[in-house]
């Protein structure tokens, strides 16, 4: 910082205001002294920066190991909302999902000195672990429901699942069928409670809900079930990948989609508007989810109590492969 300041004409007090972003110093200040962080290819030390500040810059990420679109893209908008933030991102990735396998995460990042950690917990044993994090962590949960005794960030999954079926229900269909996510995920419960209410409420036939594991795999198995019953005009998947086996089940069995059987997913995977037919699904906004993330830890790290924001609102995004029953 020295040879900056000697280079650019100017105290090193000066150099350090630059650096870090003071607005009280003249447009062309500013312009030599990044001239001369540039020439001399200056980096600040963040070890000492660090013990200034007794904050390392880094926050830690508890997440597990998946190719699931909804927990890479949570993953994915909290190390964006980071970066936003001046901070960097030690990521801990579980292999098991179990409260043990938390725990031991949270105490390593803690070990590594990172400010605080955000978890993404959508799963219960997962969230079970969340009430016996090591003592004095700033940590923040995502998608782990409202019982995890941390300050939590999740998408509104019960608002989703009300939007999937009530547009389904204003085409004219008389019910809609279910194929739900593992048992053991709280997004998964939450989309069969939005299914079940929104149909209850408007006096619908509520059908047993068919179990899937979030793979295409699984909503092929459940289309085909599902095409040898006529009754059936409406299905809402619990997300695009169920979405796109259910499908390809019709398809092959001469069912078109929507003429036949209407059908919608949940997660707007980049994939979705390529389906044949696009698919109508449920949108999340996972870097707002990100964002609220790393503004709620944040606070923490302020000592200030986090503001109880509402969930994030999902959007309902429409293509063809939902129209009115045929009469």
């Amino acid at each position: 910082m020295t040879d900056v300041a000697r280079l650019a004409g100017v105290s090193h007090q000066t150099v350090s205001r630059v650096l870090n972003g003071n607005p009280q110093v003249h447009p062309d200040t500013r312009e030599r002294v990044m001239r001369a962080v540039a020439e001399l290819n200056y980096r600040p030390n963040a070890m000492a920066r660090g013990l200034v500040s007794r904050r390392s810059r880094v926050l830690g990420v508890v997440s597990f190991d998946t190719i699931l679109f909804g927990p890479a893209s949570t993953l994915l908008g909290i190390e964006r909302a980071a970066r936003a933030a001046g901070y960097g991102v030690s990521i801990a990735t579980l292999e098991r999902v179990d409260r043990q396998s938390v725990l031991e995460a949270a105490d390593n990042l803690a070990g590594q000195g990172v400010d605080g950690v955000i978890i993404i917990a959508p799963q219960m044993a997962a969230a079970a672990a969340l009430h016996n994090l090591p003592k004095g962590m700033a940590a923040v949960a995502v998608e782990a429901g409202q019982d995890s005794g941390l300050p939590s960030v999740s998408v509104d999954q019960i608002e989703g699942a009300r939007l999937a079926v009530q547009h389904l229900l204003d085409l004219g269909h008389k019910t809609v069928w279910h194929i739900a996510g593992p048992n053991d995920w709280l997004e998964a419960r939450d989309r069969i409670e939005g299914w079940r209410e929104t149909l209850t409420k408007t006096g619908a036939p509520v059908p047993a809900a068919i179990a899937g594991d979030w793979s295409a795999q699984s909503g092929y198995a459940a289309g085909v079930a599902l095409a040898g019953q006529p009754e059936v005009t409406a299905v809402f998947a619990g997300n695009d990948q169920m979405a796109l086996g259910l499908l390809r089940a019709l398809h092959e069995r001469g069912l078109r989609v929507p003429e036949d059987i209407s059908v919608i997913g949940f997660d707007d995977i980049p994939e979705s508007g390529f389906l044949l037919p696009p698919l109508t699904t449920i949108r999340q906004d996972f870097d707002e989810v990100g964002r609220r993330s790393m503004a709620t830890l944040l606070q923490l790290l302020d000592n200030t109590t986090p503001s109880s924001a509402s969930p994030v609102a999902p959007i309902l995004v429409t293509r063809a492969s939902t129209a009115p029953p045929k009469r």
